[in-house]
């Protein structure tokens, strides 16, 4: 089943790639680094090069605006009106009512992880293929890599 869903999905993954690469470069020019705190908590995340996080406040996070991308969109259902964050490599987006990071500390960590994660991964191209097969089987939130981020987030905000 996980071959055939990344059948389905790779030819959508250049085009994914590319918005990648568009977002991240947006996001590091326009966005926010983090802060010496942040820093810490993306170090303990698993992240290599905490400064290169950068962080742009939004007040909805939007999926991609291309006919290809909007069609894989809605396939895998990621982005939507319901998305809290979304890293890029290292441009994270987070939506402005989770913005404070004393209140939402949990979610930045949680895209912390996912950075971590294209880093261990080697490429955005890898981060994908892996990424948003597992978003389809066995579904979102349940895939390794999300699972991931969710329990090394909880670790590190509530000790657990």
């Amino acid at each position: 089943m996980r071959l055939l869903v990344s059948l389905l999905l790779s030819p959508f993954i250049p085009w994914a790639c590319r918005w990648v690469n568009q977002q991240e470069a947006l996001i590091v020019a326009k966005g926010r680094p983090l802060t010496a705190a942040q820093q810490d908590d993306a170090r303990q995340s698993g992240v290599t090069a905490p400064e290169k996080i950068h962080i742009m406040v939004v007040p909805s996070i939007q999926p991609p605006n291309h006919p290809v991308l909007i069609f894989a969109s809605k396939f895998v259902d990621l982005i939507g009106p319901h998305t809290a964050g979304l890293t890029l490599r290292y441009g994270i987006y987070i939506r402005q009512d989770c913005h404070s990071y004393s209140t939402h500390r949990e979610l930045y960590v949680h895209e912390f992880c996912h950075t971590a994660q294209y880093e261990r991964l080697g490429s955005i191209r890898s981060f994908l293929n892996r990424y948003l097969v597992e978003c389809i089987t066995p579904g979102y939130p349940s895939g390794p890599l999300e699972q991931e981020a969710i329990v090394k987030a909880a670790e590190i905000v509530r000790g657990r």
